[in-house]
């Protein structure tokens, strides 16, 4: 399964990828939630939460006369789990990364 989708990654070609196991290391959860991230629909709130997070999530407190921020985590607006699917746009700077997680994508 691993090779038949690793000959399926091509760049310049919009490929839908779905995860049929749940990744053992953590680098390689990371590396598909990164994936997961180059979504339009991700890039989108993770844009709308950050500007949400600066304008009004930061919470400003005075220490020895200075001003400390208070910066809440980066919300995770996607999850590597088994059954999720993902569309995405493969470009060259990202075949590497697709390849070194194929083992747990299939691609449809």
């Amino acid at each position: 399964m691993a090779k038949d989708t690793a000959d399926k990654i091509v760049p310049n070609s919009e490929v839908t990828f779905t995860i049929v196991k749940a990744p053992t290391r953590p680098a390689s959860r990371k590396t598909i939630e990164r994936l997961m991230w180059m979504q339009p629909h991700a890039k989108k709130d993770l844009s709308m939460l950050q500007r949400r997070r600066k304008q009004k999530d930061i919470k400003y407190t005075i220490r020895a006369g200075r001003v400390w921020f208070d910066r809440p985590r980066a919300t995770r607006t996607v999850r590597c789990e088994k059954g999720a699917s993902f569309t995405l746009k493969i470009t060259p700077q990202i075949v590497n990364d697709l390849k070194s997680v194929s083992k747990y994508l299939e691609v449809s």
